[in-house]
């Protein structure tokens, strides 16, 4: 090496920047070099290749969204001798940056979404880069919340397992230090909503809402975050005795609004309907017959399954003139038979039917005929027992001659 050279290379030396090798732990910026197999080169200024390996790349990292070139943040996490390379981690530097920000979100209830990854039964877990967080069942809003007969713990799990995956639109509504322990609520993210739709809400609207789960004693539905049950009572006009016959989970359907007070809502889904007691009135009246199946028998009478599925009682005392001991003698189900309406009142809901009032009723056996004149009566009881008296004896001869000395 000349002088000259000697002179150059101590001059580009003393130009060139200093080298600061990265240390364990430390977030630094660096270009991407190449993508492969999940696998990310990484240029760390001009001085250092790194090596993201596919497993510190993160669950929020899109691999088809990068390229050469792009600029990433990643965590030192040590080196490799062998190869020259320095072991970097995409995921981990998102954690940090993931928790600075979650904290921002709880100041300023910012609305995020979250894709839950895992379900237990207390609610579901947010894998964020590595980071679980949670969502608690009492936060979700009506819509996701299970809504399960009996509080059924597996079939609450197996309601909240159906929701891995969906995205959910929450907020952060605590963040503890370190940020090990973050709670999501989705019920926070709707209270705009929820408070708009009560002030909105008026007695008589008819609005469509979701159904959000079914139990024996009714429908829940929900509306702008808001949830209520349609009793099992305001599901239909006729005897409702399983509510899933009238609506499936996330099935729409119109509901009217019958009474609103505060945040207390009353709903209905048959008075959207015509009564059907109204209509079977101006069809009938009393005393008119009336031709239906009937539905079931009990030990007090039989039941006519009439128009709209009411059901109309033939009492065990209208089943027929004679005494009834048994009604399926008379009358048996699936059987149409023919009623007359002795009893009307679509007020109270109540039609009262008789089939022996369209019978024949059988004549009173004849009864022996009294005598006019009841003197007469008495002569002839008199004659009677006058023929049926003794007659006294005749004295013999002997005794007469014997008298008469």
């Amino acid at each position: 090496m000349t002088n000259k050279d000697l002179a150059l290379f101590e001059e580009l030396f003393k130009n060139s920047p200093e080298i600061k090798y990265p240390k364990q732990g430390e977030v630094i910026s660096g270009s991407i070099i190449k993508i492969e197999k999940k696998n990310i080169l990484v240029n760390v200024n001009n001085q250092f290749t790194g090596l993201v390996v596919s497993k510190e790349v993160g669950n929020t990292i899109d691999l088809s969204e990068l390229q050469a070139g792009q600029n990433i943040d990643i965590m030192v996490l040590g080196d490799s001798v062998d190869r020259g390379l320095l072991i970097l981690s995409l995921k981990r530097a998102n954690q940090i940056k993931n928790l600075t920000n979650l904290s921002k979100f709880n100041e300023s209830s910012e609305i995020i979404t979250v894709r839950p990854t895992e379900a237990n039964k207390w609610g579901l877990l947010v894998d964020i880069d590595g980071l679980k967080w949670f969502i608690p069942v009492s936060q979700l809003t009506p819509i996701h919340y299970p809504r399960v007969e009996g509080a059924d713990p597996e079939k609450i799990l197996e309601h909240l397992n159906s929701l891995v995956g969906v995205p959910f639109k929450v907020r952060v509504i605590n963040v503890d230090e370190g940020g090990k322990k973050i709670i999501f609520s989705e019920k926070a993210a709707i209270e705009e909503d929820r408070s708009k739709a009560l002030t909105t809400l008026k007695e008589g609207d008819i609005v469509e809402w979701v159904v959000s789960g079914i139990l024996s004693y009714g429908l829940f539905v929900t509306f702008e975050g808001l949830e209520w049950l349609v009793h099992v009572s305001e599901i239909d006009w006729g005897h409702v005795t399983d509510p899933s016959k009238f609506a499936k989970v996330w099935m729409k359907v119109k509901v009217k609004v019958i009474g609103l007070d505060s945040e207390k809502i009353s709903l209905s889904i048959k008075r959207l309907k015509e009564n059907p007691w109204d209509v079977l009135a101006k069809k009938y009246k009393l005393g008119d017959s009336i031709v239906a199946p009937i539905s079931r028998i009990s030990k007090f009478g039989a039941f006519m399954n009439l128009e709209w599925d009411i059901q109309g009682l033939i009492h065990l005392s209208e089943i027929s003139h004679g005494v009834v001991k048994d009604i399926r003698e008379h009358v048996k189900v699936g059987e149409e038979v023919t009623a007359k309406i002795i009893n009307f009142e679509p007020t109270k809901k109540r039609i009262g039917l008789s089939l022996k009032a369209l019978q024949e009723a059988p004549k009173a056996p004849a009864k022996k005929a009294k005598a006019q004149d009841s003197g007469e009566e008495e002569k002839i009881d008199a004659e009677v027992a006058e023929t049926k008296k003794p007659k006294k004896a005749a004295p013999k001869k002997e005794e007469k001659i014997e008298e008469t000395k």
